[in-house]
């Protein structure tokens, strides 16, 4: 994982939820502090009940850091269709969300191919099952803990036992895949996902606007 311990806790910044009308700010807010992650939400107003932006944001924002582990979570109903793009981009994992009718196994191929981590997503409904037929093809799961679309939700306490049985599975099997948690995302509500296993965290509204960065990032990834 680019040199992280596959277990280690790591915060991922989410760039959509910093000011849309200089994202560059955003982006050096999140340069201001040792983080390794920025996590980008894009949406095609068709899967997700909105837009975000695509790979030319995606390309000048690698422009502005070279060394950011760039987590691209493709929230498209083709997201084959628009994968080169992504990857042309500078993403260094790209994960795809499993619900829309295309070709899982085929997308995430193509993406191991261009010598890049991938990564498979469920949305809150999705039980974890689902996931079981690509357990050791991926190197992130990601798991929803609010409706993809829109910022600032409640964290849906539901989702809880779907981590902790992901979790289990990837200790029962042997593997190494993050297991990366989206929506919601605050200290309270890291700890419970910590406590199912969890070691990746999503988090938008909750890091731009905490009173002191410094410490949410600490307690996220040194509690």
């Amino acid at each position: 994982m680019s040199g992280i311990a596959p277990h280690e806790l790591r915060l991922a910044p989410s760039i959509l939820a910093a000011d849309h009308s200089s994202l560059v700010e955003g982006l050096k807010i999140v340069q201001e502090l040792p983080i390794k992650w920025l996590h980008l939400d894009i949406m095609d107003g068709h899967f997700v009940p909105n837009f975000s932006f695509g790979p030319q944001t995606v390309a000048d924002l690698r422009k502005r850091d070279s060394n950011l582990f760039f987590d691209t979570h493709l929230m498209l109903d083709n997201p084959d269709k628009h994968l080169d793009a992504f990857l042309d981009a500078g993403s260094n994992l790209v994960s795809i969300h499993i619900e829309p009718d295309y070709d899982v196994d085929a997308t995430l191929d193509r993406i191991r191919n261009a010598d890049r981590q991938c990564g498979i997503v469920l949305n809150p409904a999705t039980p974890a099952q689902a996931a079981l037929p690509y357990l050791d093809k991926v190197d992130l799961i990601l798991l929803m803990t609010v409706w993809p679309g829109f910022g600032g939700q409640s964290f849906i306490k539901d989702t809880l036992p779907k981590m902790g049985l992901l979790n289990a599975w990837r200790k029962e099997r042997g593997l190494n895949f993050r297991l990366e948690v989206d929506g919601g995302v605050d200290l309270n509500t890291a700890q419970l996902c910590r406590e199912e296993g969890v070691d990746t965290f999503v988090a938008g509204t909750a890091f731009f606007k905490a009173p002191d960065r410094a410490a949410f990032l600490k307690a996220i990834e040194h509690p």
